[in-house]
């Protein structure tokens, strides 16, 4: 699974123009491309953003970056604004999975497609294409790490991404199938740091004090993981505590080599962004995606001290 995902990434970097219905007249690539993020304060939602647009403009488009601060109402507005403006495609990183459903619609309406990454959303059907990470296999890569270094039996806590996102379920399940294997291995706290480093900070505190026994700490994402090992290299426990992260972050990734942090799950965000707008391309020009099905998934990888120094750009492994 690592080899063949890593071809993969490798591959999908190569960014193959999109293959035309043989049928269809190619239309010009031309128009506005509005692309909305999460927050590009947290570097994995600035590079998906800062991919999107590149990938835009080197296919002959204009793009715009918005950030929705997951807020659906702001959402809304710039799905308004991308509407206002005439966008020809929207690239959304979704800020609810419920929640997002009306913003999506009301680009529809306005005839504009909208192709998603990161994140679903709880319906198909109405977006052109939804393109995330394999949450679950990810998360399953870094179980198998975490127990491999903290060994088999403990007590652990967890630290949780915003309920309002599919992923955050999805990566604790994904832990638990792993971990359940070990009964040894108690989880005896959890919290939910809505990927926050700040939060994830504050709420390992919490259940340090609460449960001072504890030898290892999954985590949803690199930011919260990066706030516990603040917190607990304040109570001088780090020693003595390991933490695993996920997305494949720089800082997660300087944490790793300074011995701070087990391993992150790299997602393969640089990859499904640009493929989601050479989607966007293709159903402007022809009517087609390209792609097979609606939701499209993208294996994580691994990264420990082992791979680390192949680790050549932000969200990239390389061979």
């Amino acid at each position: 699974m690592y080899g063949k995902a890593r071809i993969l990434m490798l591959a999908a970097f190569a960014l193959a123009a999109p293959v035309l219905a043989g049928s269809v007249t190619a239309a010009s690539a031309e128009g506005l491309i509005s692309i909305i993020v999460i927050d590009p304060a947290n570097p994995y939602w600035l590079t998906e953003g800062n991919v999107a647009k590149a990938e835009a403009e080197k296919l002959g488009y204009t793009a715009t970056v918005g950030a929705s601060k997951a807020d659906t109402n702001t959402e809304s507005r710039l799905i308004d604004t991308a509407i206002t403006n005439k966008s020809v495609a929207i690239i959304l990183d979704p800020a609810d999975a419920s929640g997002s459903i009306g913003a999506v619609k009301k680009a529809i309406a306005a005839n504009i497609p909208v192709f998603l990454v990161n994140a679903e959303i709880n319906q198909e059907g109405l977006a052109k294409a939804q393109l995330v990470s394999n949450n679950a296999q990810g998360a399953a890569l870094g179980a198998q790490q975490w127990v491999t270094d903290i060994g088999e039996k403990g007590n652990y806590v967890e630290l949780l991404g915003a309920p309002s996102d599919n992923n955050a379920a999805t990566r604790s399940n994904g832990y638990e199938t792993v971990i359940s294997q070990y009964p040894d291995l108690k989880k005896v706290g959890s919290e939910v740091a809505n990927w926050d480093r700040t939060q994830g900070h504050d709420k390992m505190q919490s259940l340090l004090q609460a449960h001072p026994d504890i030898i290892g700490v999954t985590s949803g994402n690199d930011e919260m993981a990066l706030g516990a090992i603040a917190a607990l290299k304040e109570a001088g426990k780090l020693s003595s505590i390991k933490v695993g992260g996920f997305d494949g972050s720089p800082d997660a990734v300087a944490a790793i080599k300074a011995g701070d942090l087990q391993y992150t799950v790299l997602q393969p965000v640089a990859v499904y962004s640009a493929k989601a707008v050479q989607q966007a391309d293709s159903f402007i020009r022809t009517g087609k995606t390209g792609a097979p099905t609606e939701k499209q998934l993208f294996d994580c990888l691994l990264i420990t001290k082992d791979n680390v120094d192949k680790y050549t750009a932000p969200f990239t492994l390389s061979e």
